[in-house]
């Protein structure tokens, strides 16, 4: 486990930027008891982009491997903005029936958005990971990390579609989530930990000083950097 560094938060301060969020976020799993909790092997994965430069401090900070996890929503043919399942990193689809039911999808429509959305997640597993395989997710303690909780859509795609992996245990863990949001996914991971639940809860950017866009790049350099550390 890395040396505690200057990952301190005051009440009421703001995180830096990504990176102290992750630091704050590591420290923070480590006094709350969740490595006791959730034995190895375990293993951190990032959601890109803006979860990677929070996952590479906490994955430092636990002395886990780190890995992306990339999840894609199957939207509806016409009503993209809804969401009939989810696919992700692995080769994992899940779908939700009830809204498959209910508009009549075809398995032809189904199958003709998961191939074009697996094409994305495709192209963007390769320029992340390169030739690297997916970190093993079967028996291991995973603990899924995101720069913050909105509506967490993403976070509970990313849990249903862990969870056909068979691991140990899942937690979910974010610098700073929506109350009502971080409450709600408790009935979906063993754990949940959110640093930062504000009452008045507008948009995660509003917890960072330096809230700027993660790139490819920078996603590519925190995996790099934690793989060769490793």
């Amino acid at each position: 486990m890395a040396s505690r560094g200057s990952g301190a938060l005051e009440r009421g301060s703001r995180f830096r930027d990504r990176r102290h969020a992750g630091q704050v976020l590591g420290w923070h799993l480590v006094e709350a008891g969740v490595l006791e909790r959730f034995p190895e092997p375990r293993l951190v994965l990032g959601l890109p982009r803006g979860g990677v430069p929070v996952a590479g401090e906490v994955a430092r900070i636990l002395a886990a491997p780190l890995d992306v996890f990339l999840v894609r929503k199957l939207g509806v043919p016409g009503h993209e903005e809804l969401a009939m399942g989810a696919i992700a990193s692995g080769g994992v689809r899940v779908l939700n029936q009830v809204v498959i039911d209910r508009l009549g999808l075809s398995d032809d429509e189904i199958e003709a958005v998961t191939r074009s959305e697996a094409e994305v997640l495709d192209r963007r597993q390769r320029a992340y990971r390169d030739d690297r395989p997916p970190a093993p997710v079967p028996g291991a303690t995973v603990i899924v990390v995101d720069d913050g909780l909105a509506t967490g859509a993403s976070m509970r795609a990313a849990v249903h579609a862990l969870r056909q992996q068979h691991p140990a245990a899942i937690t979910v863990a974010v610098p700073v989530g929506s109350p009502e949001t971080c409450r709600d996914l408790q009935t979906e991971a063993e754990e949940v930990v959110c640093v930062r639940t504000p009452e008045h809860f507008l948009a995660v950017g509003q917890a960072y000083d330096d809230f700027s866009p993660t790139t490819d790049a920078q996603v590519r350099a925190v995996l790099s950097a934690v793989t060769t550390a490793g």
